[in-house]
């Protein structure tokens, strides 16, 4: 049995509908289940509740060989780092008392770079949390989620450029959530693993004004890219109801990231995902800012 946490979110159901597509069977925790597709409910098993919520993970993990690990964003949290172990510590609990054989967790590159990284560092802690119990675990180690910029395609169609706090002409190693999720699901598939490793899954790497080439020719229309300073950043955050805490993880991150957080282990990687950011632009972007377009 494969236990999912998160299945509606933006890995999550990509996972899900994957090891679906295999025939796999599966469980699924779920706040509210009716967010679930109907395939999902007709083929899964669905615990409901959180998995931050004992008595639900104990009710999950029950039976289970292998299980997925991802910790929700909550931009509305005053505590980042208490945030992400406090899910973790009674799954710790749950995978020791099941004896589960294999979790599979979403985290991020760069867990060498030994100094604060923002919204980073919580899930590098997360990852020694679940070492710590003795499972066999595999760590994906992500970079910046390509899809980050769909948040910014209203303003990519009526301005022209996107906006990150980002250095605008150093490399940033990217990755689409649809290879984090393939990689997960064939783990998850998988019962012939075992151990502890880091998998790095990443796309390519190109810095901001890269970036805004590839969108200028792929929507055959100039795209540029501003840098924005790091207390316009977390002001902008805030605004839009961020909690102070989450937004200045944000913008440690950011400086991490342009301190080279992710560079030896990019460096390091033998193999590159199969979605660069061109293939991205042109099947998951161009689309959306269509819709807009026609909307």
């Amino acid at each position: 049995m494969i236990v999912l946490t998160a299945p509606t979110g933006q890995i999550g159901h990509q996972v899900l509908d994957a090891l679906l597509d295999r025939g796999q069977p599966v469980r699924v925790i779920a706040r509210d289940p009716s967010r679930l597709t109907p395939r999902t409910r007709e083929r899964a098993e669905v615990v409901r509740g959180s998995h931050r919520d004992p008595a639900t993970l104990d009710e999950a993990f029950r039976g289970a060989d292998s299980v997925l690990w991802l910790v929700p964003p909550n931009p509305g949290t005053d505590d980042t780092h208490e945030h992400y172990l406090g899910f973790t510590r009674p799954a710790c609990q749950a995978l020791t008392d099941h004896g589960v054989e294999r979790v599979v967790g979403i985290t991020s590159l760069g867990r060498a770079y030994g100094r604060h990284a923002g919204l980073l560092s919580p899930a590098f802690a997360m990852d020694d949390m679940i070492e710590r119990t003795g499972v066999n675990y595999r760590a994906l180690a992500m970079p910046f989620f390509m899809e980050n910029l769909l948040n910014q395609v209203e303003t990519i169609r009526a301005q022209g450029t996107f906006f990150l706090a980002n250095t605008a002409d150093r490399p940033l190693a990217t990755v689409a959530t649809r290879d984090i999720a393939a990689t997960a699901a064939a783990l998850l598939a998988d019962d012939s693993w075992s151990g502890q490793e880091t998998v790095p899954v990443i796309g390519d790497a190109l810095s901001p004004d890269d970036m805004a080439r590839v969108l200028s020719e792929v929507l055959e229309r100039p795209v540029g890219f501003q840098q924005v300073d790091e207390r316009t950043y977390k002001e902008t955050m805030t605004r839009y109801g961020m909690h102070p805490a989450w937004a200045q993880g944000l913008v440690d991150m950011a400086a991490a990231q342009n301190d080279g957080i992710y560079d030896a282990e990019q460096k390091a990687s033998a193999s590159a995902a199969p979605t660069d950011f061109r293939r991205w632009c042109q099947e998951v972007l161009k689309p959306n800012l269509l819709d807009l377009n026609h909307g």
